[in-house]
This record gives C-alpha cells, structure tokens and sequence, in this order.
C-alpha cells in the first residue's frame, strides 16, 4: 500500500509498504478515505524537531471504512464508514469517564499515527471509534471535510474551549489563525460567546475566523499586541483560547485575560515556560490537553455537523492525493493553506 513517510526536513515520500495487519484483539483495519496534514506534522518538517529519516508519517486524522477488526471488537463492523480520533479512549476508566478520553488511563499507545497512507491500523477501537450514518458516497465533499475534522482539530478547538469553561455572555480571546484556532472560533460561539477576538495577521484567514463568528481582530503581536486586547476588553478576557504551542503564544495568553479568567490551553508546547506567578498574583486558571476526541463527536460535535450548525470542513483551503503528499506539507508549511486535505480513496 502507499504509505508517506519523512524522509527528511522540507522532504516527505511515498513509499510501498505492507498492508497492516490485526495485531491484537481490539485493534481495527481502517481503509483511509480521506486524511489530512496537522499544524503539529509540520514541526519535524520544518526541522523544528528532528525527524528521523524513513520514518513512519506523523499524521492522525482519518475517516475511513472499517475492513477487519480484532476478535474483542463489537462495536463496529466491517462497511462501517467512521471517524478515526487521534486519541484512542477505553471509554470507561476514571478519566475518560469524566469526559478526559485524551488522556485515557488505560493505554500508553493513546494516540495514532501513520494516518497518511492507504490503510491504516487504529489500537484500541471498540470504545475510541466514532460511526457516521451511511457511506461516504452519500454525503457531499464538504460534508467528508467537516467530517475529517472530527478526527482532530474541530474536537481540539472545543476542547480549548470547555476547559476554559466558556459560556454564554463571555468574551474570549483565540490566538492561533490556524485549523485548531479557526475552530476555537466555532467552539466558543456554540457556547455562546458575546465577544470572540480573533489575532491573525492573514486577511483570508482573518475573513474566515469572522465567518465562524469573530467579531473582532487584533492582528499586532508581542507588547503591542498584548496593551491592544487588554484595552478593547477592558483588562483582559474572560477566557482566553490558546491554540499554537510556542513560547511567545503561552506568554500572550498568560497576559490578556482578566482576573479569575481561564486560559484553555491546547497547542502542542514547544519552548513553551510558564512562571507560576504569572497565574498566581492574578488568580488565574491554566487548563487543557490532549482533545477529548470521541466524547466531543459522540456527545455533540458529530450532530452539529450533520444538522449543518457547524461547517468546519472550511479550514481545508486546497485539496491533494496522497502522491502528491509533500506539496500538501509544503504548502502548509509556507501558509498557502491553512489546512491541507488529502483524498485517499472513494
């Protein structure tokens, strides 16, 4: 099967691999459908994080049909067309219980990768997997699209969103212009946000982030950044959505909210340090994580989209085949797309 692999930074292959194969009693074979490139992927890309040559693809989000499946699996069956999460939950330990199935207890191989290829194998399926009604021929692309994002970045974005516990009235502040940031917007208006201030400096993503329901911009950074939202909103926000991961972002998001506010925090660290005084003197509240994938998609996101509340298959701005994987990294890379999106088969 084709399979991307990192060959190295700026350089990613397709390779012909073996088919994978039921390893153990809950694992599932998933036929990819449709895959996608993360903001995340691109950290050994962009020689950020050493890659190591001919290794296995990064990638973690899929939707797929199900072609075989391990001996304790009951919950899906082969012609199953389903969301394939980046997290892989049991469903019933302490933390997945209270609605924290990223950080499940009961694995230590919670999180997928080598999504980027033809087929795939998904660990831990009976619980994690999420079923969609029908077959993919019977939706739309854009419906394939916003079902993708299930997978990660729309789960993701309300993560950030609950954890900083957003509700009605609110006003809240999102940095990130990427898919994660885009869908924070999204999240933060389902649960019923007055303000959202978005921060890009991007026209077309800045036009994006009104259309899933900013009302404001503020496209300065650093200081100036800083002085202009906690000016707009008075002393700062009410929560304060954090979807990058750099030093520069954390140290944004520790400043803008106002007294008592909660920081929603995931982007994936890199360089990130945070001085606990910086939350202490301000009895500030800093959350977050891995996504609470198939909680999120079981309970509410999944619905939304197919009731057409939410339309978050729009973060993919340009569509690839699987052979053309390094044009999907590259262009990702120079932000020439926001979120790259790969048609694996029908």
């Amino acid at each position: 099967m084709k399979d991307a692999r990192f060959e190295k930074a700026g350089q990613m292959v397709i390779k012909d691999i073996p088919k994978p194969t039921i390893q153990n009693n809950d694992d599932v074979i998933i036929r990819t459908v449709r895959a996608c490139v993360c903001g995340s992927d691109l950290w050994a890309y962009r020689d950020f994080d050493h890659g190591t040559p001919n290794s296995e693809n990064s990638g973690h989000e899929a939707i797929g049909i199900v072609e075989e499946v391990g001996k304790d699996i009951t919950t899906v069956k082969p012609g199953d067309f389903v969301i394939a999460p980046f997290t892989h939950g049991c469903g019933h330990c302490a933390a997945c219980l209270a609605g924290f199935d990223g950080v499940c207890m009961n694995h230590t191989d919670n999180f997928s990768d080598g999504n980027q290829a033809e087929y795939i194998r998904f660990q831990h399926g009976q619980w994690a997997l999420v079923k969609i009604p029908g077959k993919p021929s019977d939706y739309s692309e854009g419906m394939l699209k916003s079902f993708l994002t299930l997978a990660d970045v729309m789960a993701t974005g309300y993560h950030a969103a609950r954890v900083a516990n957003v509700k009605k009235g609110d006003t809240v502040i999102v940095l990130g212009d990427g898919a994660v940031g885009q869908c924070a917007i999204i999240a933060a208006k389902m649960r019923g946000a007055k303000r959202i201030i978005s921060t890009s400096r991007h026209a077309d993503r800045a036009t994006l982030a009104k259309e899933f329901g900013a009302t404001e911009n503020v496209a300065e950074r650093g200081e100036e950044g800083i002085k202009k939202l906690l000016e707009i909103t008075n002393g700062g926000a009410d929560a304060v959505l954090e979807c990058v991961g750099t030093e520069m972002s954390s140290d944004e998001a520790m400043k803008v909210g106002r007294p008592g506010s909660i920081i929603g925090r995931v982007g994936l660290p890199h360089g990130s340090k945070i001085d606990p005084a910086e939350t202490f003197y301000q009895n500030k509240i800093l959350a977050g994580g891995p996504a609470s994938v198939t909680t999120y998609d079981k309970e509410i996101l999944l619905k939304a989209v197919l009731d057409g509340v939410i339309n978050p298959g729009k973060v993919f701005t340009k569509e690839y085949s699987l052979d053309e994987i390094n044009d999907a990294y590259q262009d990702m890379a120079t932000r020439k797309t926001i979120k790259s999106y790969i048609k694996v088969s029908d």
